[in-house]
């Protein structure tokens, strides 16, 4: 199989790369914002050559939107201008709606995968690729119906030869619960992270006390800037919904622990360590 990634930062450079080891494509190309990252990417072996976006389709078996989200939308309708009956696009963003929406109406609307694989990390770049970066975790299809059934088999087989579980879901399933689990998780450690930060201004005295807890919850808040804000605001009112409920959890632990109400904190924490029976 012949195909063409667009963005070669951490999720595209890492697909390319699981896609390499498990035999998937023949050949890659690469298309990317950033001279320095198709460089890179060309470089380490992750991709066969570089091509300007206009020549993303040529040949391709299929084309895989990895950009920023805000990017994508707009890539995708030029994509979609180009390609052949024969061909398959796919993106692999952290949001749906704007991109459902975008080419809903597009002729070649049935040629186009909507994916998001949940997995990644605090670190950015192709460097940052990953060979198990997929493996064991789960990649929801959206709007599945809205795309060929023939489209749709090829992307799940991709998927499940790299090792992801395969979930359907109309785009707005998607964008809420990802924001419930994964866009919640980022804003609060930023948020933490500027917490710590301005309170503490000693950074010898953060570096020699942070425990592994702290370490571990900011963790997060080493994500890139360019790809975690316009998730924010393409999903703006489910990170806004969820964001309300957070604080009033934290209003609640702060009404508790005025009235140095130890009950009622046992009582919460309990109640929070019921995660356990889900991850």
């Amino acid at each position: 199989m012949k195909i063409t990634i667009i963005g070669l930062g951490l999720i595209g450079g890492s697909f390319a790369l699981c896609l390499r080891e498990k035999g998937v494509a023949q050949h890659i190309a690469g298309v990317d914002a950033s001279p320095e990252n198709a460089a890179k990417a060309l470089e380490m072996g992750l991709i066969d050559r570089v091509v300007p976006f206009e020549e993303a389709t040529n040949g391709a078996d299929l084309v895989v939107l990895a950009a920023p989200v805000n990017a994508i939308p707009t890539l995708a309708v030029k994509v979609l201008n180009r390609i052949k009956p024969c061909q398959i696009a796919m993106d692999m963003g952290s949001t749906k709606g704007e991109l459902g929406e975008m080419i809903a109406l597009h002729p070649n609307r049935s040629r186009f995968v909507l994916t998001h694989p949940m997995w990644g990390t605090e670190k950015s770049g192709p460097e940052a690729a990953r060979s198990d970066a997929f493996a064991g975790r789960a990649v929801v299809i959206c709007d599945g119906g809205d795309s060929a059934p023939e489209a749709v088999r090829t992307v799940e087989e991709i998927y499940t030869r790299i090792g992801m579980t395969i979930t359907h879901m109309t785009s707005e399933e998607q964008d809420i619960h990802t924001a419930y689990v994964s866009h919640i998780s980022h804003i609060t450690a930023y948020a933490l992270a500027l917490t710590v930060m301005e309170k503490e201004r000693s950074e010898g005295r953060i570096f020699e006390l942070a425990s592994g807890g702290f370490e571990s919850t900011v963790r997060l808040a080493k994500s890139s800037p360019s790809m975690w804000a316009p998730i924010f605001v393409q999903n703006k009112y489910n990170v806004l919904d969820v964001l309300r409920e957070l604080i009033h959890q934290l209003q609640i632990f702060r009404r508790l622990l005025e009235k140095d109400d130890l009950e009622g904190i046992t009582a919460a924490i309990t109640k929070a360590n019921e995660i356990k029976r889900i991850i």
